[in-house]
């Protein structure tokens, strides 16, 4: 084990289990969902409520456990979550005849990072929406979070097209 600057212990990547989420893992979840809604869309969309996962997050997540079409999964360190991925099914569609795989929210905590947790995570999702049938998967990333769109190209995601927004 080694000991971040803030003195938060960093274990192994080997000792980070990457597993299915569960009810008893809701406040670990919630708690890394506003860490990313501060840390990403905070600093980046102004539009953005930045207390929607302490305000909705904890039903949203709940729901999200009981249904079949959408993935919670938790990175956790003895018995703390340090980061988690969300994800859901859609389609098919008449316009798109296959059904899509969203990776909707991944977060892991800053001392945990480059560890290859968040690389766990996509490959279980990727995994997940496979044996579901998915036929592609995607990902939405601010264009200037470019570490965030460097790890997704990394980890097997390109650029399929481009969101341009204004402020009215």
């Amino acid at each position: 084990m080694s000991v971040a600057t803030d003195s938060v212990p960093i274990m192994s990547e080997i000792a980070v289990a990457v597993r299915p989420g569960t009810i008893a893992d809701v406040d670990g979840i919630v708690a890394c969902s506003s860490a990313l809604f501060v840390e990403d869309a905070g600093a980046r969309d102004p539009a953005l409520n930045v207390n929607w996962p302490e305000e909705h997050g904890r039903a949203r997540f709940v729901d999200a456990l009981g249904d079949p079409e959408r993935l919670v999964m938790v990175a956790e360190d003895g018995d703390r979550i340090v980061g988690h991925l969300t994800g859901s099914l859609s389609g098919p569609t008449a316009m798109r005849p296959v059904t899509v795989a969203t990776l909707g929210s991944m977060y892991v905590q800053p001392s945990y990072r480059s560890q290859g947790i968040g690389a766990r995570l996509v490959e279980e999702f990727r995994t997940w929406a496979r044996q579901q049938g998915a036929r592609y998967a995607g990902v939405t990333a601010y264009a200037s979070n470019e570490a965030a769109v460097r790890f997704y190209r990394t980890n097997g995601f390109a650029v399929q097209s481009t969101v341009l927004e204004t402020v009215l």
